[in-house]
């Protein structure tokens, strides 16, 4: 295992947000490495234990719109408050851990010489030994299917439903029964109260020695090495379980050719973008735990970089990442454990196409086109308009929006649909192809607006309304307001970029993008939040909705808009942080980022590295000292580290835009940029070389320290570029 391409640990894990991580988008595995006591808890995406919100609907408020509208625009500022169905605030169903496979050593000492555990993030292989014991698990991109091997003479094995949070009434059924190659265990857990329930299925094979039932677990002896294979199946009614175990056995019963099926499909996308920041060798080779507590380091930089490809890319295939990734050892998941779409989805999928991820994109596209007739639901009832809202919260298997109260109107945000199509965009930019799919679904955005935009103000100008900001509120007015800079943001960019991709509606969608009002900048000389006049700036807030159009979008920057992006760079320095949210750090990172502030970016990064957010396991959580699992750092601190190396539009490449100085020498290889090019980068504080290897021949615009010069490329013909000051 290279030191950079994986984590190690002298100890067991004690808690489970210590366990080490493997996971193929679909399955995910969670693994203590205890002695004589291995736990590995077992995920699937489509776990989510019903509470109801199973059926829930969006809430019906069409007709009442235009008076919404009038009151808001008349300067009643808490109508929305009143604008709903009355309904309480209901969460989507809550993300859970299926069970546990539990592997006990029957002739333990409980001593463990030699003890190592450690995960391989090119193989994605998590591994336990110590002297008489070693345990290998990965979760297989190719047989979808999780894969334990151990190499011990005896032990139990058992699946285990206990794992904390697990609800009293979940009905369990367990089985197990001998096979020719060593047995077959079962699990079954049924939600209570309702139809649902999901099934675990585990094959053992034994190789050299014999297995004797206990249940609900199986007892082997005398065995050279044990194999388990294990899926788990959310469904209705009864599985044919038979049936998936011969689907099981169906499968090569060999580690090795299971492995070699597997690594090349992992591999591949891991290895396609590598940073290296010239770090000590010492710190380099440090356990993950001990690292953490150099946060200066170049060398956690680098491992975390790497951790972060490795989570994000196992977090993402049926569904992009979660909250929590694709993995939890508890029932009891923050905020349900849910896909919530008004920042932490969007940052976590945020590098998907720079860092050469289309496994994190068409995962997103996933979950996008599995809720568009939901979303078109959602228009139709909350807003009696064609097209399609996106809800700020899903579980995978609703895309209705019902999560809302009155300090979170998230019902009313229709900015959600645009953030989260920016990353299909931005795949389509980078690949030089345009994806039907996403093109359809921007036609349908286009639509909500044509039918939404409708209100205009006393210069005819088109209002955003009603209008919220997430997740923030005006100092003088309620939470539901008018043209919020993120919604303003979001329509023009959302008619501009279908007029893009549908030429024959461009002339229409264009008009309609130019009626919208523009930014304000407020007395302190800040973006204004909303840029209806006489709304009031709150700056100590998580969120940064209001600097959309800096980041994720290219509306204000440097270089075309130097006015609005100074008023940008104002408001980032008046936002606070709130209650130290790790997205809001990283989301200030980004933003930083783009308006080329290095030791901005550096400070951000700062509060998370200092402020103990990652776990030894190299996930991270969402408070500082490690409070509340969540992948929000972990996935996206990679996009935080290109954005601050390379940045590019269709017609622009931005070459160390904000380089900290703590970081003056290093290699970024392999990221894409949005005009078709890889790119190698290559800096000390003398120089730079960047190798840019284009698809398409284009013109581009290269912007460095040093000033702008226009940028030929040729498709196949490696460019480099050698920069004495940058």
């Amino acid at each position: 295992m290279s030191l950079v391409h994986g984590t190690w640990e002298r100890r067991p894990a004690v808690r489970w947000e210590d366990g080490f991580l493997s996971g193929n988008g679909h399955h995910g595995t969670l693994v203590f490495g205890e002695p004589n006591d291995e736990r590995v808890v077992v995920t699937h995406h489509t776990l989510v234990r019903p509470n109801g919100s199973e059926h829930a609907r969006p809430p019906e408020l069409a007709a009442g719109l235009p008076d919404l509208q009038d009151r808001l625009l008349a300067g009643e500022l808490d109508a929305a408050e009143r604008f709903t169905d009355g309904r309480d605030l209901l969460w989507v169903q809550p993300f859970h851990p299926a069970f546990q496979i539990r592997l006990r050593g029957t002739t333990a000492t409980g001593e463990a010489p030699g003890y190592h555990r450690s995960v391989d993030f090119a193989t994605g292989v998590t591994r336990t030994r110590y002297e008489g014991w070693d345990s290998e698990v990965f979760v297989s991109r190719a047989d979808d299917v999780i894969v334990q091997r151990v190499t011990a003479t005896d032990l139990d094995i058992s699946l285990d439903h206990r794992l904390p949070g697990a609800p009293d009434g979940l009905g369990v059924g367990q089985g197990a029964v001998l096979t020719p190659g060593g047995a077959l265990l079962t699990l079954r857990g049924h939600y209570p109260g309702s139809d649902r329930a999901y099934t675990g299925v585990t094959l053992v094979q034994v190789t050299g020695g014999t297995a004797t039932l206990t249940p609900p677990g199986v007892r082997i002896t005398g065995a050279e090495s044990v194999l388990l294979l294990t899926r788990v199946v959310r469904h209705t009614g009864e599985l044919d379980v038979l049936e998936e175990a011969r689907a099981l056995r169906d499968l090569p019963l060999d580690h090795a050719a299971l492995l070699d099926r597997h690594t090349p499909l992992h591999r591949t996308a891991y290895e396609r973008v590598t940073l290296d920041l010239d770090a000590d060798p010492a710190e380099r080779a440090l356990p993950g735990s001990e690292l953490l507590e150099h946060p200066e380091s170049p060398a956690l930089m680098e491992r975390l970089f790497a951790a972060g490809r490795y989570h994000l890319l196992s977090a993402s295939g049926l569904f992009p990442p979660r909250l929590t990734g694709l993995w939890t050892g508890d029932w009891d998941t923050a905020w349900s454990g849910a896909f919530t779409n008004d920042a932490n989805v969007n940052l976590q999928t945020a590098s998907a196409a720079s860092a050469a991820l289309p496994e994190v994109t068409e995962a997103l596209a996933s979950l996008i086109q599995g809720q568009l007739a939901d979303w078109r639901d959602n228009a139709r009832t909350i807003f009696g308009a064609r097209g399609i809202v996106a809800p700020p919260h899903s579980d995978g298997e609703s895309g209705l929006t019902y999560h809302f109260e009155r300090e979170y109107p998230l019902h009313l945000w229709t900015a959600g649909a645009d953030w989260l199509l920016k990353p299909l965009v931005d795949h389509d930019e980078t690949t030089g192809t345009r994806d039907p799919r996403t093109a359809a679904a921007l036609a349908e955005l286009a639509l909500f607006y044509e039918d939404f935009l409708t209100r205009t103000d006393a210069e005819g100008r088109l209002v955003v309304v009603p209008s919220y900001s997430p997740e923030n509120r005006p100092a003088n007015a309620s939470w539901g307001a008018i043209n919020a800079a993120m919604d303003l943001s979001a329509a023009r960019h959302a008619l501009h970029t279908a007029a893009d991709y549908h030429p024959g509606d461009a002339d229409r969608l264009r008009a309609l993008a130019d009626r919208l009002p523009p930014h304000r900048i407020n007395d302190d000389g800040a973006l204004a939040e909303w840029a209806w006049p006489g709304l009031e700036d709150t700056y100590d807030h998580r969120h940064l909705s209001h600097l959309y159009g800096v980041w994720p979008l290219d509306e204000i920057n440097p270089y075309d808009t130097p006015d609005l992006a100074a008023a940008a760079y104002r408001a980032l320095e008046l936002r606070g942080a709130e209650n130290d949210s790790a997205h809001g750090h990283l989301h200030h990172a980004l933003i930083a980022a783009r308006l080329r502030d290095g030791e901005r970016v550096a400070h951000a990064l700062g509060q998370v590295l200092k402020g103990d957010f990652f776990h030894a396991s190299l996930m991270s959580a969402h408070y500082p000292n490690r409070r509340t699992y969540n992948a929000d750092a972990a996935h996206t601190l990679p996009a935080v580290l290109i954005e601050m190396l390379v940045q590019s539009t269709p017609d622009r490449l931005v070459l160390l835009p904000a380089l900290p100085d703590r970081y003056p020498n290093g290699q970024l290889l392999g990221v894409r940029t949005r005009f078709g090019a890889a790119l190698d980068l290559i800096w000390t504080p003398q120089q730079a070389t960047a190798v840019l290897r284009p698809t398409r021949s284009h013109r581009v615009e290269l912007r460095t320290s040093s000033g702008t010069e226009p940028l030929d490329l040729v498709a196949g013909e490696d460019h480099v570029l050698r920069l004495e000051a940058w």
